[in-house]
C-alpha cells in the first residue's frame, strides 16, 4: 500500500494546486489539512483551489472525508473550488454531500457548563422528579382505595402471579444473602466477644441485628435490585410498545390494572420475607456460633429468644412494609414515566434501583431515630 501524501502548488491565475498520491484509506496514517487550511487563510488568499489525482492509488470515505473538510475550509474563507481533477466517483460524493444547505441550529453544539449551573440543573431535575413521585403517589393511593372497595379493574390472575414472582422466587436469593450476612455478624461477634469471656452473647448480637434492622434492609436492597427493577422494566417496555394506550382506549385505568396489584404483592410479601431472612441470618450466626464457641445448641437457642422481643420483631417487620412501599412506588413510577425507545426502558430500570435503594437507606435512617426516641 502507497503513503498517501498532500502537496501544495500556485498554479496558473493564482490558484492553489492540491495533489495527492497514494492510497487514502480510513484506518491508514492519512496527512494533515494544517497546511491546506494555513494558505486558505493567508493573505493574498488564493482565487481558487484545484486538485490534481493523477497518482492517486485506492481510496475511500478516508479521501472523501479530507475534501469535505477543504470544501469547506475554502467555502469559509471565500475561495472558489474547482474539483475536475478529482476522480468522477469523488466528484458526486463531495457534491452530495453539499447538496442541501445545512439549517441553521441543527448542528449540536456541546458547551461545558459551569460548575454552578451544573448543581443548578441537578437540583432542579431532582425537584421535578419528586414532583412526578408525589403526584404517582396520589394516583396511586386513589387507585389503592378503588383497589380495596373492589372498584378497580384488574385480573386476578395477575396478582397470584405478582405474589409468586416478589415472593416464592425470591427465597434463593434471600436465603443466601442473609445466611452469609448472619455468618458474618457472628464471626465479627466471637472475635471481639471472646477476648471478654462474653462469646455466648454473640448469640445477642446476631439475633437483635438481623430482627431489628439487617434483615429488613438486606431484603428490601434485594427486592429493589431484583422486583423493583423487574417491576419498572416490565411496565417500562408495555409504554414501548403502546400497551399502556390500549389499556387506556380499552376504557382500563392503567393504575389500576398494571401498578396497584404489583404495589400490593410486594407489600403482603415483605414481611414475609423479612421473617424469614430473620430466620435465616440466626441459622448463619448459629452456625458460626456452635463451631467457635464452647457452647450447646440448647444455650444458643435459649439466649437467642431471651434477646429477641416482640417490639424489635414488629418493629423490624414494620420496616419492611415501609421498604416494600417505597420499592414498589419508585419501580411502577420509573416504568410509567419510561420514554418510547428501548435505551429509555433501561435507563428507568437503573433510576429504579438507585432510587429503591437510597431511599431505604434513607427511611431506615429516620425509622431508626424515631424507634429509639419512643423506645421501641
Amino acid at each position: 500500500m502507497a503513503k498517501a501524501e498532500l502537496s501544495l502548488s500556485e498554479g496558473s491565475n493564482n490558484s492553489l494546486v492540491i495533489s495527492l498520491t497514494g492510497d487514502w484509506l480510513l484506518n491508514s496514517n492519512l496527512p494533515g489539512l494544517e497546511t491546506v487550511f494555513s494558505r486558505l487563510s493567508q493573505v493574498p488568499k488564493p482565487k481558487s483551489v484545484a486538485f490534481e489525482s493523477d497518482s492517486l492509488g485506492e481510496w475511500n470515505t478516508g479521501l472523501v472525508k479530507a475534501l469535505i473538510a477543504i470544501v469547506q475550509n475554502a467555502r469559509t474563507n471565500s475561495v472558489e473550488i474547482d474539483d475536475s481533477g478529482l476522480p468522477n466517483g469523488a466528484q458526486r460524493l463531495v457534491s452530495m454531500a453539499f447538496a442541501v444547505e445545512e439549517r441553521q441550529g441543527a448542528r449540536r453544539v456541546f458547551e461545558r457548563k459551569k460548575f454552578l449551573e451544573q448543581v443548578g440543573e441537578s437540583v432542579m431535575a431532582g425537584l421535578a422528579g419528586g414532583r412526578e413521585l408525589l403526584a404517582f403517589t396520589g394516583e396511586l393511593v386513589l387507585s389503592c382505595g378503588r383497589f380495596l372497595r373492589g372498584k378497580a379493574t384488574f385480573q386476578r390472575s395477575n396478582v397470584t402471579q405478582y405474589i409468586q414472582e416478589a415472593g416464592i422466587e425470591a427465597l434463593p436469593i434471600v436465603s443466601l444473602i442473609c445466611f452469609l450476612i448472619g455468618m458474618i455478624f457472628a464471626f465479627v461477634g466471637v472475635i471481639q466477644l471472646e477476648s471478654f469471656g462474653a462469646g455466648i452473647y454473640t448469640a445477642d448480637l446476631v439475633a437483635v441485628a438481623m430482627v431489628r434492622e439487617m434483615s429488613a434492609i438486606m431484603t428490601g436492597i434485594i427486592m429493589a435490585g431484583r422486583t423493583g427493577a423487574a417491576y419498572a422494566a416490565q411496565i417500562g417496555t408495555m409504554k414501548v410498545n403502546e400497551e399502556i394506550d390500549a389499556l387506556t382506549t380499552l376504557g382500563m385505568h392503567p393504575i389500576d390494572f398494571m401498578v396497584t396489584p404489583r404495589v400490593f404483592a410486594l407489600i403482603l410479601m415483605m414481611p414475609l420475607l423479612t421473617v424469614y431472612a430473620s430466620l435465616m441470618g440466626i441459622m448463619g450466626g448459629a452456625l458460626v456460633g456452635l463451631s467457635m464457641l464452647d457452647v450447646t445448641l440448647q444455650q444458643y437457642v435459649a439466649q437467642t429468644l431471651s434477646a429477641v422481643h416482640l417490639n424489635s420483631l414488629f418493629g423490624g417487620l414494620f420496616k419492611s412494609i415501609v421498604y416494600g412501599i417505597l420499592i414498589a412506588l419508585v419501580g411502577c413510577q420509573q416504568g410509567m414515566a419510561c420514554g418510547n425507545s428501548a435505551m429509555a426502558v433501561g435507563q428507568c430500570t437503573t433510576k429504579a434501583v438507585v432510587m429503591g435503594i437510597v431511599l431505604i437507606v434513607a427511611s431506615a435512617s429516620i425509622l431508626t431515630v424515631i424507634y429509639i426516641n419512643l423506645g421501641i
